[in-house]
């Protein structure tokens, strides 16, 4: 049997084994996150958990995390010959050590040749690159070890913005709570989006978020640009009323302000003007159904108040350099 042909029949092993690699120092959301969905995931066909989880380290023991917690895990040697599907190497301060441990990187590396999928969350990236596994891959991490992962691995084409990045078998995420994001990407793909959508639910998350999004949150920047929140229920109740007309009139008179102050106050505070304003939250909600929905272009352009695919078009273009429909193929959830 191939290699690849083995790899096509694990594809379907049920329950599907993911491993987790912890380290000492590690993040303890990037662990608990992922491994949360992952412990939750209904097989649609047998309503039966789809995965099986186990936390491993080089040793075993117990595993210091940047909280008061520490994690139990398994020696490696315990999983010794089992096939794995979904390997993730977990992120944390301890990754800086950790990508110069040669006993830490010939273990992933070992476990990485016998799995169908290898991922990273944060800085484990780093962990993960000192392997070479994403040599000449897509690759992201925290933004604040982006720098670094493209100085350490210069064959690495480190990209700083997405929350997360699938490259062939090879996924890589942003910090935190992008972890949950491509868990919950990794159960769409394996499982179907309904599984995914079952345990997003159940984790009370807003969305499944797709992996063209930004680490930046558009939200949290204008929340952070306005620190007195003088636009904060503007802004939201713009963003509940996307599909109307948002002419600066309508938007002033939201204020309680004449046209003429409320665009100068409000380009002033906000360092954008109203009506650019309007369009960028616009390409964020249709950004969100393109990926995450079976909508069409025409459906998400009436949507979100864009008057038209075309008009949607030059927005995504002028935005991103990328047309919605090469926006939904790059990042559509499965």
């Amino acid at each position: 049997m191939t290699a690849k042909t083995a790899k096509v029949r694990l594809q379907h092993m049920n329950p599907k084994l993911v491993v987790f690699v912890v380290y000492p120092d590690i993040v303890l959301l990037d662990l608990v996150g992922p491994l949360q969905v992952f412990s939750h995931a209904p097989d649609p066909k047998t309503q039966e958990n789809g995965y099986k989880c186990v936390v491993v380290s080089v040793n075993g023991g117990s595993t210091e995390t940047n909280t008061v917690v520490s994690i139990p895990s398994q020696p490696v040697s315990e999983i010794a010959g089992h096939h794995i599907h979904t390997l993730i190497v977990v992120g944390g301060d301890g990754a800086i050590p950790g990508m110069r441990n040669e006993r830490l990187v010939d273990t992933i590396r070992t476990l990485a040749a016998r799995s169908v999928r290898v991922c990273s969350v944060c800085s484990g990236a780093l962990v993960l690159a000192a392997t070479g596994l994403l040599d000449g891959r897509r690759a992201v991490t925290h933004w604040d070890d982006c720098r670094m992962l493209a100085e350490e691995f210069p064959r690495v084409r480190v990209e700083p913005d997405p929350i997360y990045i699938k490259d062939g078998d090879v996924w890589t995420s942003a910090g935190i709570t992008a972890g949950i994001d491509m868990a919950l990407a990794i159960v769409s793909e394996d499982l179907g989006r309904h599984s995914a959508m079952a345990v997003a639910r159940s984790m009370v998350a807003q969305m499944v978020r797709s992996g063209g999004q930004s680490q930046f949150s558009p939200a949290l920047g204008r929340q952070a640009i306005d620190g007195a929140g003088r636009f904060e229920a503007l802004h939201a109740w713009i963003q509940e009323n996307l599909d109307a007309p948002l002419p600066v009139e309508t938007l002033a008179d939201r204020a309680g302000m004449s046209a003429r102050n409320f665009s100068r106050i409000y380009s002033k505070t906000m360092g954008i003007t109203p009506a650019k304003a309007v369009e960028a939250m616009r390409i964020e909600k249709a950004q969100d159904l393109l990926a995450a929905s079976s909508m069409s272009i025409k459906q998400i352009a009436t949507e979100c108040g864009f008057n038209g695919e075309d008009r949607m078009r030059r927005a995504f273009v002028r935005a991103m350099n990328l047309s919605p429909s090469e926006y939904r193929q790059n990042f559509q959830i499965s």
